[in-house]
């Protein structure tokens, strides 16, 4: 969508108004501590999954559970991917 001129896309928003809030340009999130969340989620849902696998022959339909654990950790997984590929490219503390 570089249609009009530049970046003037990004500045002004996909419904072409302007900010209209107080936050700065050149806003940062917290990488660090996505990453850190995201690396907590990943241990808590690969290791509740593990152990729910291993008592599914003790308690029965839990396989929707631990299949779903198994996705939330890779997403956790993806993320800190992202996340660390970012911190490489903009050099943050």
């Amino acid at each position: 969508m570089r249609g009009d001129g530049g970046d003037t896309w990004f500045r002004r928003g996909p419904w072409g108004r302007g900010r209209s809030g107080t936050e700065p340009v050149t806003a940062r999130s917290a990488l660090r501590l996505r990453a850190g969340l995201a690396a907590g989620g990943l241990v808590v849902c690969a290791a509740v999954a593990v152990l729910l696998a291993v008592a599914a022959g003790e308690v029965a339909g839990m396989g929707w559970l631990v299949a779903a654990l198994v996705v939330l950790a890779v997403v956790a997984a993806v993320d800190l991917v992202v996340v660390g590929r970012r911190i490489r490219r903009h050099g943050r503390n």
